[in-house]
């Protein structure tokens, strides 16, 4: 069995940390075999990660987590930018049009500005036959969400809508990266899609960090990359 981290965030985030080269040495260093850069509304450090995985030994997903009207989603397998403010709806016939699939993040969670899909947006959504077959996964676990809620209604839908249930760190400093996980047969990223369409993928769990420690490396973390930061606008 191998493990994918698909939600992570680098410094190409407004609030992400790390540059793209350390979170590629940190998914090696955990014994991650596929991970999914995720910034927010920006792909180019996915692109980046790409150019770059093959040096690293780990296998990279392009991906986004775009901000819909409804919420945040998760958008893999697209080299593209996916409009923001869409629909839900809306959003996921577009990454389908682009060839990429949908998972869910952090489900009901709140706080700390966090914009999440409710229950009710997605089973709504998932009555549309072309949007159920994109949006295919949950995460059942977020290693640093602070809002627990969203375990709940990943169970939920999993079991409403057999949607694969997924395992992430939503890392936005690198030490965090690992710290959930999704487990699956397979080393790639063609066996872990095929089994998260199958829905035969489970969630691995790391020691969770309190808030203090999240929030605390977060601000160091984002501090320390200030220069790194404004070195990447004056370019």
């Amino acid at each position: 069995m191998s493990l994918a981290d698909l939600h992570m965030h680098t410094i190409y985030s407004y609030d992400g940390t790390a540059t793209v080269p350390a979170v590629l040495r940190r998914a090696h260093e955990v014994g991650l075999s596929v991970i999914a850069i995720t910034d927010h509304d920006e792909i180019a450090g996915a692109l980046e990660a790409l150019e770059l995985a093959h040096l690293y030994g780990v296998e990279v997903i392009p991906g986004i987590e775009v901000t819909t009207a409804d919420g945040d989603l998760l958008a893999l397998f697209v080299t593209e930018i996916v409009p923001k403010g869409l629909s839900l709806v809306e959003t996921v016939l577009r990454v389908r049009e682009l060839g990429g699939i949908c998972i869910v993040p952090h489900p009901n969670a709140h706080g700390m500005g966090m914009k999440s899909l409710k229950v009710a947006t997605v089973f709504k959504a998932l009555r549309n036959p072309q949007v159920a077959d994109t949006l295919i996964g949950i995460e059942a676990y977020n290693a640093t969400a602070l809002d627990r809620a969203g375990i709940a209604a990943a169970r939920l839908l999993t079991s409403q809508w057999n949607l694969a249930s997924v395992g992430d760190s939503d890392a936005h400093v690198v030490d965090a990266i690992g710290l959930g996980a999704t487990e699956f047969a397979g080393t790639s990223a063609a066996a872990l899609l095929s089994a998260l369409r199958s829905g035969q993928t489970s969630v691995r769990r790391q020691k969770e960090w309190n808030v203090v420690r999240i929030l605390g490396s977060w601000v160091i973390q984002y501090v320390a990359s200030l220069f790194t930061r404004l070195a990447m606008v004056t370019q």
